[in-house]
């Protein structure tokens, strides 16, 4: 007869996100990293194959940190059509465009306290990585048809399945928004 060993689980359940197993060493050490990231505010870019978790590890970063009562907010840069990612990123006020009747605040303003998750950030077009760029230098928003800068405080969390390193080298994403998003 064979005898499996399990690991114990990580010490304080807090570190393991509610819904996870996990006994393996790899996931141990991950969610420990994420135990020693919880309370920073530092940009963190999750990598992994499509489907490994990392929007549960984004949640995990998010629950365990100062900003957990606060409102996390996902984005999918690969889902939203481009026309309409820059004002669902970073808003629009009424009559910034044909349809906008009301104003929007956008997902990074309706995080305001809390963190933004964009997922496969990778695929964001270049012209919106650098207002990406802008407001990760200034933690100001731009809404589309605005006058005026708004001031959010959120904490940004990105993930992609691409290797952003070949990407930048390839010209599709812009070095300046890795290098500031690779905290």
């Amino acid at each position: 007869a064979s005898m499996t060993t399990v690991e114990p689980p990580l010490a304080g359940d807090a570190d393991v996100p509610a819904g996870v197993v996990t006994a393996s060493a790899p996931m141990r050490a991950l969610f420990a990293q994420v135990d020693r990231l919880r309370q920073s505010d530092a940009t963190v870019v999750i990598t992994g194959e499509s489907g490994t978790g990392k929007e549960v590890v984004a949640n995990a970063l998010h629950r365990t940190s100062r900003r957990k009562g606060r409102p996390f907010v996902a984005l999918n840069c690969a889902s939203t059509p481009r026309d309409l990612f820059e004002g669902h990123l970073f808003g629009y006020t009424r009559g910034a465009f044909t349809g906008a009747v009301s104003d929007h605040p956008g997902g990074i303003r309706s995080a305001d306290g809390g963190t933004v998750f964009l997922d496969e950030v990778a695929e964001l077009p270049l012209d919106l990585q650098a207002k990406l760029l802008r407001f990760l230098e200034n933690r100001e928003v731009h809404p589309v048809g605005g006058a005026r800068p708004v001031r959010v405080d959120v904490r940004i969390l990105a993930a992609t399945h691409q290797n952003l390193e070949r990407a930048v080298a390839d010209g599709r994403f812009r070095e300046d928004l890795f290098f500031r998003l690779n905290v």
